[in-house]
């Protein structure tokens, strides 16, 4: 194997292929294509899917689409790796609609375009969803070469602390969908000690995760109603 596959080709993909060029020739798919970047062959979407591992590197609210999309046209051998800023949702979308002679290695890198170039200590969560064509070892190892810190999810059993976050004192519940953290009934603006203040107060609190180590509030709702739950 001497080139691998990336459909998507945005921001996050620009990086993907700066790591990905240090051992492989770079062919990528997307639907707006750019003219030309360093080091990679821009191709049609038939050429893309001859790959023997295709990186998905499209945002989370077309990524279903697109392993609908590919799904009849995959070939047997093929290794499907996703780096998605949340697993649980797409690694069940891989598993539902990939035939079972496709492999999933599920990823999710914590850093970003931004963060890719400032930041020497990079990590990345790899677990071993459906290792089918013994790619998983191979592609752990490429990514510890590379420099970046790998921690092995394929034991969600024993996961590993990578951050905290104190934005809030206290919660009711929690809940996380498609990318988002839902933060419900934080009514209490300074922690039981005293020493830590929230940034603010919402009956609902909407957090962006796409880098979970540094959530982003995108929205609240608050009228004085207590909320439960909401997902």
């Amino acid at each position: 194997m001497n080139s691998v596959g990336i459909i998507g080709f945005g921001r996050f993909g620009k990086v993907l292929s700066n790591i990905l060029q240090k051992g492989f020739k770079i062919k990528a798919y997307d639907l707006n294509p750019i003219i030309e970047f360093p080091g990679v062959e821009f191709v049609d979407q038939k050429t893309i899917l001859k790959e023997q591992v295709i990186f998905i590197a499209v945002p989370i609210s077309i990524f279903e689409s697109v392993i609908r999309n590919i799904t009849p046209n995959l070939n047997s051998g093929t290794t499907i790796i996703d780096v998605c800023s949340v697993k649980k949702h797409p690694t069940e979308i891989m598993e539902n609609h990939l035939n079972n002679n496709i492999g999933i290695i599920a990823t999710h890198p914590m850093f970003g375009p931004d963060s890719f170039i400032s930041n020497n200590r990079l990590k990345m969560m790899m677990h071993n969803t459906r290792d089918v064509n013994d790619q998983y070892t191979f592609w752990r190892r490429f990514f510890i070469d590379q420099g970046i810190q790998v921690i092995d999810m394929s034991d969600p059993l024993h996961p590993i602390e990578v951050n905290e976050w104190d934005g809030v004192v206290e919660s009711h519940n929690i809940m996380e969908a498609d990318g988002y953290l839902y933060i419900i009934g934080s009514q209490n603006l300074f922690s039981n000690d005293g020493e830590v203040e929230a940034w603010g107060l919402d009956d609902l609190i909407i957090l962006d995760l796409v880098d979970p180590s540094a959530p982003i509030k995108v929205g609240g709702w608050s009228d004085g109603v207590y909320i439960h739950d909401v997902c």
